[in-house]
């Protein structure tokens, strides 16, 4: 890596060290985060064994896994920048945004391509995608810029499963049920906060407010047991059998808030929750399409 003299800012100083900056621009860890409800959306909807193998379900999965977490994790690292500087995670686990336009290009490339989804999903998809692709933007950047405003950044996230539901409609050629929807978006939003808890000191020494830092660390962890415990609910309506597998999530979080486990520590199992529970619920939709 290089520096630009002209402006001071950091270059990439080979096609290697920018392929490798921009996996750690994309978070690794949560690819799944996107691509997972695509997953759990294709398998539920699907009804035959050759529906989940359908054009369709495996470019919706290939742009979420990879090129969907580019956009969305470059245009956050692009208007956070004041903000990173203070952020201890990107000392070591993540990375901080390098502004040169190669960079900056492949970024918003990375968002033109999603547009092409629009051509291979049917219509009762679109208004999924949309809400996906302004929810992307719009968490980090302005006008809205919802991951400043308490309580608007933790809904806000349901962006992260309206690829599921995208992938169901586009597969089914119909909307999930709305108690899954609902239930999948308060995950998100239990999901969301809690991963704000070791960002609150950050967060607030930058001037930044979240749910997370007007709350403070106890009541955060109510707030997300309770979010939890209602998206449990929710799929328990939808079937029992969901709502049992839901239900690991507010009692992990309510043992977490009694022990003198670090949550900065316990942020980073998630990754391993989430895909556990989302192979359950796909081999599930699974077994329910061999045995007819």
């Amino acid at each position: 890596m290089s520096t630009d003299m002209a402006t001071g800012t950091k270059t990439n100083g080979g096609l290697r060290e920018r392929l490798g900056y921009l996996f750690v621009l994309s978070r690794p860890r949560f690819w799944l985060y996107l691509a997972g409800p695509v997953l759990v959306g294709v398998a539920a909807a699907a009804t035959t064994l050759s529906d989940l193998y359908s054009v369709e379900a495996l470019v919706l999965f290939a742009y979420f896994l990879v090129p969907a977490n580019v956009f969305l994790y470059g245009v956050n690292d692009v208007f956070d920048v004041d903000v990173d500087e203070a952020n201890p995670k990107k000392d070591d686990r993540e990375a901080r945004w390098r502004g040169d336009p190669v960079n900056l290009a492949i970024v918003v490339g990375s968002g033109v391509l999603g547009v092409g989804l629009f051509a291979l999903t049917p219509q009762v998809a679109w208004p999924w995608l949309v809400a996906h692709f302004f929810l992307a933007v719009e968490y980090s950047a302005p006008p809205f810029r919802f991951k400043t405003t308490p309580f608007l950044d933790s809904i806000s996230n349901g962006l992260y499963i309206l690829p599921g539901v995208a992938a169901y409609a586009t597969i089914a050629g119909v909307n999930p049920p709305l108690l899954a929807i609902a239930g999948a978006w308060l995950w998100t939003m239990g999901m969301h906060t809690f991963s704000a808890i070791p960002d609150i000191e950050p967060d607030r020494a930058a001037g930044i407010r979240t749910t997370a830092t007007l709350l403070g660390e106890r009541r955060t962890y109510a707030y997300c047991a309770v979010t939890w415990g209602l998206a449990a609910l929710a799929f328990a309506l939808v079937d029992v059998r969901l709502g049992a597998l839901l239900a690991a999530y507010p009692v992990v979080v309510i043992g977490i808030a009694r022990s003198d486990v670090d949550v900065a520590e316990a942020y980073w199992w998630y990754p391993l929750l989430n895909t556990i529970v989302g192979m359950l619920i796909t081999f599930g939709a699974l077994w329910s399409i061999v045995n007819g």
